[in-house]
């Protein structure tokens, strides 16, 4: 349910639903008829978001391409210093004009740092702060040693300060992590020339006569002694991901807490919270933050250079990849010694690359220099567009529908004990095949007693009158209470609540739902229970995880066990427990001939089932295979369209309070947005947005729902923003009618004036549509009048004479 290559506002771009009796909110009288008068979207310059621009590189004659350097975002301007060009360490200020995309030496005075690399630099007030480094004459290979001097430059005057500070001082240090949190300055490990560090430092910058350093005192899951990392501020904590330990690089990401100074670990278990992996550990990268977000680009990961873009989404805790728009590759033709031209890739995407650095400017990144293939230092300058829209909720949506238990229509009767757990017949049949035909048996079931009763046996679910229906009950032995119920949250979220790490019993749950996810065939679940297993199996509970895989007979997870028992460093540890005396005769002679002959590796090719998404399933169900499950029915200008309760309840505080509070009796909804009806196209636009977070959709299709987040509650404007660009993008000749058409039935004043301006300026390639000649009378004479109007004195001269 990621965001789409779209667009974002550059300048002052706003896009408001005037309205004389609502409020931005989901708490509302929906019975207003004048709720919806008229929508207004002003135009302004743009930037296509994800988009990658290559940006005139820095000239020679003002700086030297370089590495290990530094830049700093201040005001409309990008601050590079210091770095190495391959030969020698510079002390050099670079300054780049965002505006007019312009490069100049900064006006300095004073005396600068001395010539540096993987020293750190930060912004505070109107001053850039330059700490530590590795100085010297590296051609020579003399005087070479770390720093941990601390230098201000003055953006207004140009001034550059060493600040002298009594007491103690931070090891002289480089390939440090350095942030401004606080008006403090907060400094963590890098390197000293003999080890790597884990210690944090911190200076006020506030008063300068009066500062000093303060080593703070962390606790936590304290990060290992690292460098070559860099660090971002989201959220009020601060974060540090991968770089170098010692001889080991890892992908860890750790967040630090200001207030407590308490660290932790964020788990990279990624299947569990329905994500892809995050990315690959490496050494050399940049992470900077923008509103919710982490992007983490470059860095030398196991020997390459790779160019992805990785975001980290704070409030979910998930990983994914961005995928540039598709104009930040462009094809040109060049001449390459032959007749024919042959396609060329034009470098609008940033290569791979590491000891560059980054800086955020408003809602863009920009990347300069760094090291490329072939160790060549670059001079490159990159802009990536960021998008802040609303984060999908979907998952959320259908997470609070399964902890709240409303319009729950189906119990299941668990196990022995006969325990009961309530669901919703929509999500479980979308989502699992097994329990979809069990519903099917009960609904039959069912329907043959109300048959013998003379109940209303052949009456279409969504026909009968709220209320009526007793819930189904659904009887399956073969599951107990506690897994089904995790497994039922799997179900509406596409993740599982992330246990206990490493707690037996924890573990022994999980084990249990991937027993059901094998029994339901559900793959994914299969995945998320494996992944979380085999990452908590430990020195204390393998023995445990182990003996219940071999009675459970799980065989990849009791096999994964084995391994971990034999292996060199785990082996004596093992057998010297109590629990290694109590394990069964069999189990005992596994592992001591596992231990004497290790069986040969089998690797497989076979690409991993990891089944389908939540986003996939309720695509499906909205396109046909939920149709026998509809429990409602959607009237759009009196045409119905079948639909499910639970899910248009779940995602539209609107649903869900009509049928809490009353629900028609016919179990018929009319469809509108304020008095407005939506056209058929823009509703189902609207009903994928609904069911699976889908925002694809012709650009008419956004002027009748600009409105609908307002109308229906949806958990935020996420809609809205992506009906609100693409107006902006997608407006064309070929289109312009049927917008213009739906901009006078919405009254979207200001879209109707840009379509009849598209109509005026291109008359000749409208005029050859045939979509003109069903537009309507009025519409036909507004587009007359514009023309009128747009036609100069003289040119009615000139079509005069002709005549």
């Amino acid at each position: 349910c990621g965001d789409r290559s779209i667009s974002t506002y550059a300048g002052a771009l706003t896009a408001s639903l005037i309205s004389t009796k609502v409020a931005p909110s989901v708490d509302f009288d929906h019975s207003c008829s004048d709720s919806v008068e008229y929508l207004t979207l002003n135009f302004g310059p743009f930037e296509t978001v994800h988009r990658w621009r290559r940006l005139p590189p820095c000239d020679e004659f003002v700086g030297a391409r370089r590495s290990k350097h530094t830049v700093v975002a201040y005001r409309d301007a990008i601050y590079v210093f210091g770095g190495d060009n391959g030969k020698n360490m510079l002390n050099d200020l670079l300054r780049f004009d965002v505006k007019d995309c312009s490069w100049c030496r900064a006006f300095t005075t004073g005396t600068p740092p001395a010539p540096r690399y993987h020293h750190s630099a930060v912004v505070y007030g109107s001053s850039m702060f330059v700490f530590g480094g590795y100085t010297g004459d590296i051609y020579s290979n003399s005087n070479l040693k770390n720093k941990n001097d601390l230098f201000e430059y003055k953006f207004a005057t140009g001034q550059w300060t060493e600040w002298k500070v009594e007491g103690s001082l931070p090891v002289a240090r480089s390939a440090h992590g350095a942030t401004v949190y606080s008006d403090k300055l907060w400094i963590f490990a890098g390197y000293d020339g003999n080890a790597r560090l884990n210690d944090m430092w911190t200076i006020s910058l506030q008063d300068r006569e009066h500062a000093c350093w303060e080593e703070i005192d962390q606790s936590g899951e304290i990060p290992p002694s690292c460098c070559n990392f860099p660090v971002a501020v989201c959220r009020d904590k601060m974060f540090v991901f991968s770089g170098q330990s010692g001889a080991k690089i890892t992908n860890n990401l750790f967040q630090f807490e200001f207030q407590g100074h308490m660290w932790t670990r964020i788990p990279t278990e990624h299947l569990l919270r329905g994500s892809p992996p995050p990315p690959q550990r490496r050494y050399g990268h940049t992470m900077v933050a923008f509103d919710r977000h982490l992007y983490v680009f470059g860095g030398a990961a196991d020997n390459t250079l790779p160019n992805e873009l990785h975001c980290y989404d704070v409030d979910s805790q998930t990983w994914e990849v961005i995928q540039p728009s598709h104009d930040s590759e462009m094809l040109k033709n060049v001449y390459n010694g032959t007749s024919a031209p042959e396609p060329l890739r034009t470098a609008s995407m940033p290569s791979g690359r590491l000891f560059h650095a980054a800086a955020v400017i408003l809602d863009a990144m920009y990347i300069f220099g760094g090291t490329v293939d072939n160790n060549v230092r670059s001079g490159e300058m990159y802009r990536f567009q960021f998008s802040c829209y609303p984060k999908c909720t979907l998952h959320e949506d259908y997470g609070k529908l399964w902890e709240n238990r409303q319009f729950c229509d189906v119990e299941f009767i668990l196990g022995e004990s006969e325990e009961r757990v309530l669901g919703h017949i929509a999500i479980v049949t979308a989502r699992c095949q097994w329990l979809r035909k069990k519903i099917l048996q009960a609904r039959d079931r069912q329907r043959q007693d109300e048959g013998a009763a003379g109940g209303p046996k052949d009456m279409p679910a969504g026909n009968r009158p709220s209320g009526t229906q007793p819930l189904l009950e659904v009887s399956i032995r073969e599951a107990e209470a506690q897994p089904f119920e995790v497994l039922m949250q799997f179900l509406y979220t596409d993740k599982i609540q992330y246990p206990r790490r490493g707690h037996v019993q924890d573990v022994l749950l999980i084990m249990d739902v991937y027993k059901l996810a094998l029994s339901f065939k559900l793959s994914r679940l299969e995945q998320l229970c494996v992944q979380y297993i085999e990452a908590s199996v430990d020195l204390q509970n393998v023995l445990s995880v182990c003996e219940n895989a071999n009675k459970l007979q799980l065989d990849q997870l009791k096999e994964h066990c084995l391994n971990f028992v034999v292996k060199e460093s785990h082996f004596n540890q093992v057998i010297m427990t109590k629990e290694f005396e109590h394990l069964s005769t069999p189990l005992i002679v596994e592992i001591v001939r596992r231990k004497q002959q290790p069986p040969p590796r089998v690797y497989s090719d076979q690409p991993v089932d990891i089944g389908t998404s939540l986003v996939q399933d309720m695509k499906a169900y909205l396109e046909g295979s939920g149709f026998e499950f509809c429990d409602i029915i959607l009237l759009l200008d009196g045409h119905p369209r079948p639909a499910h309760k639970a899910i248009l309840a779940a995602r539209s505080s609107y649903f869900e309070a009509m049928f809490r509070s009353f629900m028609p009796v016919d179990g018929q909804v009319n469809i509108s947005i304020g008095e407005m009806v939506p056209s058929k196209q823009a509703f189902e636009s609207m009903l994928r947005y609904i069911y699976y977070g889908d925002v694809n959709m012709p650009p008419e299709d956004s002027l009748y729902l600009f409105a609908a987040p307002y109308y229906y509650g949806f958990s935020n404007n996420r809609l809205q923003a992506y009906c609100k660009q693409n107006l902006e993008m997608n407006v064309t000749v070929e289109n312009v009618l049927q917008i213009l058409e739906a901009a006078d039935k919405t009254q979207a004043l200001d879209m109707k004036k840009h379509c009849l301006h598209i109509i005026v300026h291109q008359f000749i390639k409208v005029s050859k549509l045939p979509n003109l000649r069903s537009l309507s009378q009025l519409l036909l004479l507004d587009i007359i009048e514009s023309l009128a109007t747009h036609i100069s004195d003289k040119q009615c001269a000139e079509m005069c004479s002709d005549i």
